[in-house]
């Protein structure tokens, strides 16, 4: 039980830190540069958005196969790079919050483009990311498909992957103790991480509200 909870903080942590930040920049390329294909860009990304991953599971699990990543942790941590969901949040959040006269001004002063990111608009996207950063961490800890897909062996399995394989042991040698325990112990890392990042979230949910 130990070891598939740290297994699935591991993937849950990457997931969640990898996924803000490459989201983040993602939005911020599309919104803050223009270029040609712009809008094509926004576009497939939020075709990708509507696409289920039960459809591509396939090829996925044959791709990580080839390139032997197979039964690691990596295939769950790596994909995280790209949601369209968190790009979307952020870039709409930075529609409302950062005017591009800030970017400019940074430019002049002869401020390098990833410093600018970094330094300047990363501080004022902390509500959006905040908030995203709780769903991504809640969603990647609740994940069974995609574990149950590429995992096989017992040291690297997560918390709802041993979860299932207790209660699909024999009804009459179950031990239902220790089911509930294993519930409760996977509640909880997601109780701290909204109680860390709380103070965030009304910031995050009123990002289409007027502003006097």
């Amino acid at each position: 039980m130990i070891r598939g909870i740290v297994n699935s903080l591991i993937v849950s942590g990457c997931s969640a830190a990898i996924c803000i930040y490459f989201s983040a920049l993602t939005a911020y390329g599309l919104y803050a540069y223009d270029f040609k294909m712009k809008k094509a860009a926004f576009t497939f990304i939020m075709a990708i958005l509507v696409m289920p991953t039960q459809v591509t599971a396939m090829g996925f699990l044959r791709l990580i196969t080839k390139m032997g990543m197979y039964d690691s942790l990596l295939p769950l941590i790596i994909p995280s790079i790209a949601s369209p969901a968190v790009f979307y949040f952020m870039y709409s959040y930075l529609e409302s919050s950062l005017p591009l006269s800030l970017v400019e001004a940074a430019r002049i002063d002869g401020s390098k483009e990833f410093r600018t990111f970094n330094q300047i608009v990363l501080p004022i996207m902390k509500p959006a990311m905040a908030v995203q950063a709780i769903f991504t961490f809640v969603g990647s800890w609740n994940n069974y498909f995609v574990p149950a897909l590429v995992i096989q062996s017992k040291d690297k399995m997560t918390v709802p992957i041993l979860i299932a394989l207790l209660r699909g042991a024999d009804y009459m040698n179950r031990d239902m103790g220790k089911i509930y325990m294993m519930i409760l112990v996977a509640i909880v890392p997601i109780i701290l991480v909204y109680l860390l990042l709380s103070k965030y979230i009304i910031a995050g949910v009123t990002l289409g509200g007027v502003k006097g």
